[in-house]
């Protein structure tokens, strides 16, 4: 005996209940293949029906955009000249200490852990 665990035919759905599985879909979080899963509900549907919430075309609503954080791209910096061997470490708080290569690097421990 084979038990199907999928209705077959074709299936009405009413806007108020595409919506409702659109809503479950889309959720932050959520994956969409579980809710096509749990929902016995094709993919393409998933998406034909999500395209035309955004049209306006499932009993008017509308859906929004996710928003996007706006992003500007600089140039890039040329790091400043420093003299040969020396280094820079700048800390929280606009704290600059200055080091020459062969620093003492016990030293330049314990002085960084009392700077913080």
């Amino acid at each position: 005996m084979e038990v199907v665990g999928r209705v077959s035919g074709r299936r009405r759905w009413s806007d108020a209940e595409k919506l409702e599985i659109l809503a479950e879909a889309f959720q932050p979080s959520v994956r969409v293949r579980d809710v096509i899963a749990r929902r016995e509900v094709s993919s393409s549907l998933i998406y034909t029906w999500r395209k035309q919430m955004r049209a306006g075309k499932l009993g008017g609503a509308v859906a929004a955009l996710p928003a996007f954080a706006e992003v500007q791209v600089a140039e890039p910096v040329a790091p400043a000249s420093c003299v040969s061997g020396l280094i820079h470490i700048d800390l929280p708080g606009g704290v600059r200490v200055s080091v020459d290569a062969d620093v003492d690097r016990g030293a330049l421990a314990r002085v960084l852990s009392v700077l913080r």
